[in-house]
């Protein structure tokens, strides 16, 4: 029991010093970047480690492992060079049962290191793009210029004048482009009335020139076109999306192939500017999809009909489902690669064994590509992680296997001489 406490205090403490030390190696990178981007104008510095935090669970799921690894071949060497492991050898405890010993740490890191795969970094992904989006509006609207038009998104804006905080927007034109597989949005206006009319009995408000049609088009295309006296920014919304709520105004839906034209009027009317997280599984949402979505997709369910977005779902699937493993595998490789030999320095062994362990995560993600673009079966990462495993059941037991081997080898020779004799 006091053997074991020892172990993991050692094992857990200089696990957490590497991992201090590599987390701030790599956000120190990322830090500079940011700081470029808010002295640039492009972020806003309030929320520059809002973002490193949510950023935080996708650089330790790579980098959790790798700081157990170093930290088991840091503690089993010194082991071995302050010849500990020969007294606790000498004492009938093996080096196989001594890593046994460490069973729950490993455990424990290994249900967190599943944790931050699977729950916690889609989460933080999620929420990062969802601060840069609305960073990404809030500097659209610095750009704001009165009489003159801006775009952000499908979205293009016009105002006659806005006040001097630029919350306040006067005469405002707006316009959404949007495809011919979408419905128009309905407006949610305080006594607002909708009807079709027809492009002679046009407002004359809309300009004629908008319902000019095109019936030869090769799809129909939908352009909303909303007509306000003022606007303002919503602040604070618990949706954690950009909105803007209009006054007093008409918002037309305008067919390229079609002489007609719907029309609502509204007293007022709030609209989202940057798109909501979609529940479908795509290529670029991948990231950010929970394990629910992400297992009906690669299994074929709802993105059956688009195998790029299958393939892609898959890749994804086994990257999280993968990494877990890495905490099994380390102190695997760890325990028999921290052995040294009389009068050789731990650090002699450390270098290749990070190299042997980073081959293992790099081949994790080079497997990711390779499952994305159908070039290899999503078995893949279960033939890797097993090979690895296999490669260190050799390395702990393939000397014992070749003395014993060795050792009857010789002593069956010794009886066949006897016998001649």
């Amino acid at each position: 029991m006091i053997l074991r406490r020892y172990m993991t205090r050692q094992v857990a403490s200089t696990t957490a010093l590497v991992l201090g030390f590599l987390v701030v190696l790599m956000l120190g990178g990322r830090l500079i970047r940011y700081f470029g981007i808010a002295a640039e104008g492009g972020l806003d510095i309030s929320l520059l480690f809002v973002i490193i935090g949510y950023n935080l669970p996708y650089f330790l799921e790579l980098i959790l492992p790798l700081s157990f690894f170093i930290g088991l071949m840091l503690v089993f060497g010194r082991l071995y060079v302050d010849q500990e492991m020969a007294v606790i050898n000498g004492s009938g405890l093996s080096r196989g049962r001594l890593a046994r010993l460490m069973t729950p740490l490993i455990l424990v890191l290994f249900v967190f290191e599943a944790g931050l795969s699977v729950v916690a970094k889609p989460w933080g992904v999620g929420a990062s793009e969802a601060v840069w989006q609305r960073q990404a509006l809030s500097s659209a609207f610095d750009l704001i210029r009165p009489r003159e038009f801006i775009s952000s998104g499908n979205y293009h804006l016009y105002v006659g004048s806005l006040s001097d905080d630029r919350k306040q927007l006067q005469d405002v034109v707006l316009i959404q482009n949007k495809g011919d597989d979408s419905e128009a949005a309905r407006a949610d206006a305080a006594g607002g009335d909708t009807e079709a009319v027809s492009a002679a009995a046009m407002d004359d408000n809309l300009p004629r020139a908008l319902t000019t049609a095109i019936d030869d088009a090769p799809s129909i295309r939908k352009d909303i076109i909303t007509l306000a006296k003022r606007a303002e920014q919503v602040e604070g919304s618990e949706t954690g999306q950009a909105q803007l709520d209009l006054f007093q105004g008409r918002r037309y839906e305008v067919a390229a192939n079609s002489l007609k034209y719907n029309q609502v009027s509204f007293d007022r009317y709030r609209i989202t500017l940057n798109e909501a997280p979609k529940e479908v599984v795509t290529e670029d949402n991948i990231e950010t999809q929970t394990i629910g979505p992400l297992w009906r997709a690669a299994s074929r369910g709802e993105s059956a009909r688009d195998d790029t977005a299958v393939t892609a779902a898959q890749a994804e699937l086994g990257y999280r489902l993968a990494l877990p493993w890495l905490m099994i595998i380390a102190p695997m490789l760890a325990v028999p690669l921290a052995q040294v030999r009389p009068r050789q320095g731990r650090w002699l062994r450390l270098f290749p064994s990070i190299l042997l362990f980073v081959s293992c995560a790099l081949g994790i993600i080079s497997l990711k590509n390779a499952v994305a673009k159908g070039s290899v079966s999503f078995w893949a990462y279960a033939w890797l992680v097993l090979g690895f495993m296999l490669l260190a059941l050799y390395l702990n037991w393939g000397s014992r296997i070749q003395h014993r081997v060795r050792f009857r080898g010789a002593k069956g020779q010794t009886k066949q001489v006897g016998g001649t004799l």
